[in-house]
């Protein structure tokens, strides 16, 4: 089908938000909004998409090219949402009824995928031909760019990290936590914001919010420190596994445990004692535009076509 005039727009649907951008041809903001998400209701939900993606074209004044970011991704077999934390989408044919909904072709990719094109383009990687990019949030995944183009892989799962198991488990880190995806022990359960909260809690007695956790450490609490040690060891493990198999140009780190500094300058030094080669100088960045790199991401999915 052919391409809407227009400028980009990008949704990305979160499991408590739902942001929108229009970007200009030059990668400018013309307008951004948001709005809660309905959590555990479906149709609540693509209505909520769906209006707001008529609220930021009035905004603009102009149709635009529509793409979006979202949890778990849509099977290429059944079309079907699948590996959506937001577990009401999961089973549902979301692309399907917003695209019967707005009456024009979208574009919708994971938004861990969103993260690894906006970080591409004009963001952290911009200027590297393979970008990884890892959102460190609520979950944990991850998206691949090369030549600026996400790479979904053959089964719309390429990038999918969160969900295997930690790599090198200790004796005290088997055989893990209990995961929503029924498994035990995945990354995901280690690495996740709430991962890192409840390692501090069955070593200390009562959990800590992350951002507890870092104001603790940095005012010299040893147990907190020693917990944020923990984390970036886990995290050098999982992240040397896939840039071993990867090994990509630079990775970027995104979501809500990217703005700990300690967590971004240490990760190297985590990372090269598991690397196969005998040199490590990969960079890693922070995002740079964020929070708003998934919908920034998710507006350039029709300048980026899947490779």
């Amino acid at each position: 089908m052919g391409r809407p005039a227009g400028t980009r727009l990008g949704i990305d649907l979160g499991g408590t938000k739902i942001a929108g951008i229009v970007l200009d041809r030059d990668g400018r903001t013309v307008a951004d909004t948001r709005v809660a998400a309905p959590r555990g209701d479906y149709g609540a939900t693509v209505e909520a998409v769906a209006a707001l993606v008529l609220e930021l074209e009035g905004m603009a004044g102009t149709p635009c090219t529509v793409g979006i970011g979202m949890p778990g991704s849509l099977s290429p077999a059944t079309g079907l949402v699948r590996n959506a934390n937001s577990h009401w989408l999961n089973g549902q044919p979301f692309g399907a009824d917003l695209t019967r909904r707005l009456g024009r072709p979208l574009r919708i990719e994971n938004d861990a995928n969103c993260l690894a094109v906006s970080e591409a383009i004009d963001g952290a990687g911009a200027g590297a031909r393979v970008v990884w990019a890892v959102i460190l949030g609520t979950g944990v995944g991850s998206g691949i760019a090369i030549d600026g183009r996400v790479l979904t892989g053959r089964t719309g799962i390429a990038g999918e990290w969160g969900h295997g198991p930690l790599p090198y488990p200790r004796d005290d880190e088997r055989p893990g936590p209990d995961c929503y995806c029924g498994r035990r022990g995945c990354i995901e359960t280690w690495l996740a914001g709430p991962g890192l909260a409840a390692d501090y809690g069955r070593r200390h007695g009562a959990p800590l919010s992350a951002e507890a956790i870092v104001s603790a450490a940095r005012a010299g609490a040893a147990e907190a420190q020693e917990t944020l040690a923990r984390h970036l060891d886990r995290l050098g493990r999982a992240a040397a596994q896939v840039i071993n198999l990867l090994d990509p140009d630079v990775v970027v780190i995104g979501g809500g445990l990217s703005r700990i500094p300690e967590l971004i300058d240490g990760l190297p030094a985590a990372i090269a004692p598991h690397i196969f080669s005998d040199a490590f100088d990969t960079p890693v960045r922070a995002s740079l535009h964020g929070d708003a790199s998934g919908v920034r991401g998710a507006a350039w999915l029709w300048e980026a076509e899947p490779v």
